[in-house]
C-alpha cells in the first residue's frame, strides 16, 4: 500500500510516533501501533493519513491563509461571543476553499486502495489529527471533528473538508490560546481509517490507571453499546470494570470491579436512503441490565492496554499511562484498539505532595452521581439547559447541565465546579474538569431539575466514588503533606478501611497495610441482602422484601450475587494494598444489625442485649448461618485464588473459647479456606479477656491476634460500650485495661504469632499507641485521618527508646 507514498499520504504502515509533526499524535500513534503491535495480537484497523503538508496545502491553495490570520488577530477567549463569531469566519473560510483538485486524487487512490483491502465502498472513520495533539502534557481530545460511517467520494471529500475547518472550531481556538500554542504553528492531519463494526456490538474507553485517584496498578476499562461517541459525548451512564495489572500479569483474572451502567441509547448507522450517518436509538432495557462485554473480553482489552502502556513507556525511557479507546465488531466479534494517546492529568501530578479535600459538616443532600477528581467546591448553581444560555454563565459559578461537549470549553473553565445529569467518568465533561482540576460530578440523573439557578450549593468529590451536591455553602478545608524523605518506623502502621471507593486514594498515604477491613460496609452499602435470605428466599414472606432482592440481583443467581460483590468489594481493598497485609475481618454484625438487612428479620432472633450474644465465631458454624458464612468464604476464596491477591489475611471476630476457636478452623476448611495453604494466614480478634487469658491454647490456631480495643474495654471493665449513662467510665486508658493490652501483645510474641492493634484507642489516643511501641506491639492500625499523626508520635517514642 506504500506505492502511494507521498507529501501528503501517509500509511499507517509507514508511520511511527516520531512523525506527529507530520500528521498529528493520533495518527502517529496509530501508525505506530500498526506498525509495531500488530504483531503482538493487537488489532488496529488500516488506514492513511492525509498529511499536515496537505492542510497547508489547502490553506495556500484557497488564498485564505492570511485571511485567516487576521481573522485571529487581537482575539480575547473570554468573550464567548467574539470567539464564536472569529470562529465561524475562519470555519467558513476553509469549507469554501475546500480540498484542492490535485490533493483529492491522491485521497482517491489511497481510499481506492483500502477498498481493495475491505471491500468496494468501505465504509471508514474520518478523524482529525493534529499536530499539537495527544502529548503528554495536553491532550487536545475532541478539539477537532470526527466523522463516521463514511462511503464513496463525495462524502469522503466533504467530511475532509470539515475536518480541516474544524481546526477553528471555538473550543479549539480557546484551548490553544490555553495552554499556549500558536494557531499558525499546529496544522491538522486526517486519518482515514476501516470502521469498525461496533454498531453492532460494543465500544469504549480504557484509561492504564484509575482516573481519580491516579492509582497506577489498575486498567480502568469503561463501555457501552453502538459507536463510541456517546461515551465521549456524555450521552450514556457506561459500564466499568476494573483490572489488577500485577497479579494479571501472573496469569490470574483479577478482575476486582464492575458496575452496569445504565447505557439507555447506542449509536448506530443511518439508515442507506438516509443523509444521516449515523443515529441514536433506544437500547432494550434485557440489554441494559447486562454487561456491554464479558469476562473474557475485559481481560482481553486489559491486555491490550498493558500491551500499548509497556511499548510507551519502553519507548519513552519512563513510565507512561495511557488513554485509549476499543471497539468490538459486532460481525465479526473481534476486538480492536483504535486510538492511544497519553494520559495528561493524573500522570503529571507531583508524587511528592499528598493533598487531601476535607469537608467540616455536612447538609440535605441535592444530587448525587460519580466523583470526577477529589476537591470540594461551594457556590451558585447555574443550570444552562443549551449552548446558546452560555452566554449567561458567570465565573465562579457551578455549571449544571444535562450532559457538555467540547464548544463549552471556553465556559467550563471559568465554573468552580461541574455536575451533568449524563456521563461516566470518561465523558467529556470528566475529561475537561480534570484536565481543569475542579471537582464535578457526572451521571447524576436529574441535577438540572433539581438545582435551581442561583441556589447555593456545595459539591464534594472527596468522599470515593459518589460525587455529592449537598445544600448550602458548607465549610470545608484542603491538608497537604509532604511525603518527600518521610522516615518509616520500624512498627507497623496500617489503617482501618470499609469502603472500597476509599481504598486507591488511602493507598497513597505511607502505611504499611491494611490492619482492618470490614465487611460489615461492603455488606450494608452493595449487597443490602441478608445472605440467607439469598440461599432461602422461599422463607421470605415479604413480597415487598422480596421484589426488592429480585431488583438487586438481577442479572445473578442469588449466592453468586452476595460471592461476587464481596469478592469484588473486597478484592478492590487487597489489590489497593498489594502486596502489603490487608486483614479482612469476617462478617461480624450483631442479630439486631442483620435483621435490618432486606429478609433478614425471617433468619434472627430478637436478643436482650446483642452486643455479647449470637456473634462473630459462634454462628459461622450454627445452622442458622452456616450456609450465609459459607457464601463468605467462597467470596475469600474468589479473592485470593481467581484474582491472585494473596495478601489477604483473614481474621475471625469474638471468638469466645478454644473450642469455637477449633470449630471455626474446621468449618473454613469444609469451605476450602485451609489456613497455610497457598500462604493463607488466620488472625482472630483479640477482644475478650479470654483471648489474652488463654493465648498459648488460641495461638494453636491462628496465626496472629489483633486487638479490638473498643470489646475488650467493654468486656474487661463490665461496661456496656453504647450506654450513655456509663460513657464516662469506658475509658481504655484504664490501668487494667492497659495491663491487659500489654498481657496480649507479650502472649503474641512468646507464641512467635503477629501482634497488632485495630481498635479505636491508637487513633483517639496518642499514649495508648507510645505504651503499644514501648510494649513491641508489631502493628498499630489507625482510622486515615490518625495515620501520618501516629506515625510522628511513633517515630519518636522509637528514637527515645533508641531502636
Amino acid at each position: 500500500m506504500s506505492a502511494n507514498k507521498s507529501t501528503y499520504i501517509r500509511w499507517f504502515e509507514e508511520t511511527t510516533i516520531d512523525d506527529v509533526p507530520l500528521v498529528g499524535g493520533k495518527n502517529a500513534s496509530l501508525g505506530e501501533m500498526y506498525r509495531e503491535l500488530t504483531s503482538k495480537g493487537i488489532r488496529i484497523p488500516n488506514g492513511f493519513s492525509v498529511t499536515a503538508e496537505a492542510y497547508w496545502h489547502t490553506l495556500k491553495a484557497g488564498g485564505i491563509l492570511e485571511k485567516l490570520k487576521q481573522t485571529m488577530e487581537g482575539l480575547d477567549t473570554s468573550d464567548v461571543a467574539d470567539l464564536a463569531k472569529r470562529g465561524k469566519i475562519a470555519r467558513d473560510l476553509i469549507l469554501g476553499a475546500g480540498i484542492p483538485d490535485d490533493l483529492w486524487e491522491k485521497i482517491k487512490i489511497a481510499y481506492d486502495s483500502l477498498c481493495e483491502q475491505y471491500g468496494e465502498d468501505t465504509d471508514v472513520a474520518v478523524r482529525s489529527s493534529a499536530t499539537a495533539e495527544d502529548l503528554p502534557t495536553a491532550s487536545f481530545a475532541g478539539q477537532q471533528e470526527t466523522y463516521l460511517n463514511i462511503r464513496g467520494y463525495p462524502t469522503l471529500r466533504d467530511a475532509c473538508t470539515r475536518c480541516f475547518a474544524s481546526l477553528f472550531t471555538d473550543r479549539a481556538i480557546s484551548y490553544r490560546v490555553t495552554n499556549k500554542f500558536d494557531h499558525f504553528k499546529v496544522g491538522l492531519s486526517i486519518g482515514i481509517m476501516k470502521m469498525v463494526r461496533s454498531d453492532l456490538a460494543s465500544s469504549g474507553v480504557i484509561f492504564t490507571l484509575d482516573t481519580e485517584t491516579g492509582f497506577r496498578d489498575v486498567v480502568f476499562i469503561t463501555g457501552a453499546y453502538g459507536l463510541g461517541e456517546n461515551i465521549v459525548q456524555g450521552q450514556v451512564n457506561p459500564d466499568e470494570f476494573y483490572v489488577f495489572k500485577p497479579t494479571f500479569r501472573e496469569g490470574y483474572k483479577p478482575i476486582i470491579m464492575k458496575k452496569v451502567g445504565s447505557k439507555e441509547i447506542k449509536m448506530i448507522y443511518g439508515r442507506g436512503d438516509s443523509k444521516v450517518l449515523t443515529r441514536n436509538v433506544e437500547v432494550p432495557e434485557t440489554e441494559r441490565l447486562r454487561f456491554c462485554i464479558d469476562d473474557e473480553e475485559v481481560l482481553e482489552l486489559a491486555g491490550y492496554a498493558i500491551t500499548i502502556e509497556n511499548h510507551y513507556s519502553k519507548r519513552n525511557g519512563e513510565s507512561r499511562p495511557m488513554d485509549i479507546e476499543w471497539a468490538k465488531d459486532g460481525v465479526t466479534g473481534e476486538l480492536f484498539i483504535v486510538q492511544a494517546r497519553p494520559e495528561t492529568v493524573q500522570s503529571q501530578r507531583s508524587k511528592e505532595v499528598l493533598e487531601t479535600y476535607v469537608l467540616e459538616k455536612k447538609s440535605n443532600v441535592l444530587a448525587r452521581g460519580r466523583s470526577v477528581g477529589d476537591k470540594i467546591a461551594s457556590g451558585k448553581a447555574h443550570v444552562i439547559p443549551d449552548v446558546s444560555d452560555l452566554p449567561s454563565f458567570k465565573p465562579g459559578e457551578i455549571l449544571i447541565a444535562d450532559t457538555t461537549t467540547p464548544d463549552w470549553e471556553p465556559v467550563m473553565k471559568t465554573a468552580a465546579a461541574i455536575v451533568t445529569n449524563k456521563g461516566g467518568r470518561t465523558c467529556h465533561a470528566a475529561i475537561v474538569s480534570r484536565e481543569l482540576g475542579i471537582p464535578a460530578v457526572v451521571g447524576a440523573g436529574n441535577a438540572s431539575e433539581v438545582l435551581g439557578t442561583g441556589r447555593e450549593i456545595t459539591v464534594s468529590c472527596a468522599e470515593g466514588e459518589d460525587g455529592i451536591v449537598y445544600e448550602g455553602i458548607l465549610p470545608f478545608h484542603k491538608d497537604t503533606l509532604s511525603l518527600k524523605n518521610l522516615e518509616r518506623p520500624k512498627t507497623e502502621i496500617m489503617m482501618n478501611l470499609g469502603n472500597p471507593e476509599e481504598a486507591f486514594a488511602f493507598s497513597m498515604i505511607p502505611n504499611d497495610g491494611i490492619g482492618l477491613a470490614r465487611l460489615e460496609f461492603i455488606i450494608t452499602s452493595y449487597i443490602k441482602v441478608h445472605p440467607m435470605a439469598l440461599v432461602h428466599p422461599e422463607k421470605v414472606k415479604d413480597l415487598k422484601v422480596l421484589q426488592e432482592i429480585e431488583q438487586l440481583t438481577r442479572g445473578y443467581r442469588k449466592e453468586e450475587f452476595f460471592v461476587e460483590q464481596l469478592a469484588q468489594g473486597v478484592g478492590t481493598i487487597t489489590a489497593a494494598f498489594y502486596p502489603k497485609p490487608v486483614v479482612v475481618r469476617m462478617s461480624d454484625f450483631k442479630t439486631n444489625e442483620y435483621a435490618s438487612l432486606l429478609g433478614g428479620s425471617y433468619f434472627e432472633m430478637e436478643e436482650s442485649n446483642p452486643m455479647i450474644g449470637f456473634r462473630g465465631a459462634s454462628r459461622y458454624f450454627d445452622e442458622r448461618y452456616r450456609e450465609g458464612f459459607a457464601l463468605e468464604c467462597r467470596a475469600m476464596k474468589k479473592v485470593r485464588d481467581e484474582m491472585g491477591l494473596t495478601n489477604l489475611i483473614l481474621m475471625i471476630p469474638f471468638c469466645r473459647t478454644i473450642e469455637e476457636a477449633r470449630k471455626v478452623i474446621a468449618e473454613m476448611e469444609k469451605n476450602d479456606l485451609k489456613r497455610g495453604e497457598n500462604g493463607l494466614q488466620v488472625y482472630v480478634m483479640c477482644e475478650i479477656p479470654n483471648n489474652v487469658l488463654l493465648i498459648d491454647e488460641f495461638s494453636k490456631f491462628f496465626d496472629g491476634f489483633s486487638i479490638g480495643s473498643n470489646d475488650l474495654t467493654q468486656l474487661t471493665l463490665g461496661v456496656d460500650r453504647d450506654s450513655e449513662i456509663l460513657a464516662a467510665e469506658f475509658d481504655e486508658r484504664d490501668p487494667g485495661v492497659m495491663k491487659i493490652l500489654a498481657m496480649a501483645v507479650q502472649g503474641a510474641k512468646r507464641n512467635g504469632r503477629h501482634s497488632g492493634i485495630c481498635g479505636q484507642a491508637p487513633s483517639d489516643f496518642p499514649e495508648i499507641a507510645e505504651f503499644l511501641v514501648k510494649e513491641e506491639i508489631d502493628s498499630i492500625s489507625l482510622n486515615p485521618d490518625s495515620v501520618m499523626k501516629i506515625t510522628l508520635k511513633v517515630l519518636e517514642t522509637e528514637k527515645k527508646l533508641g531502636r
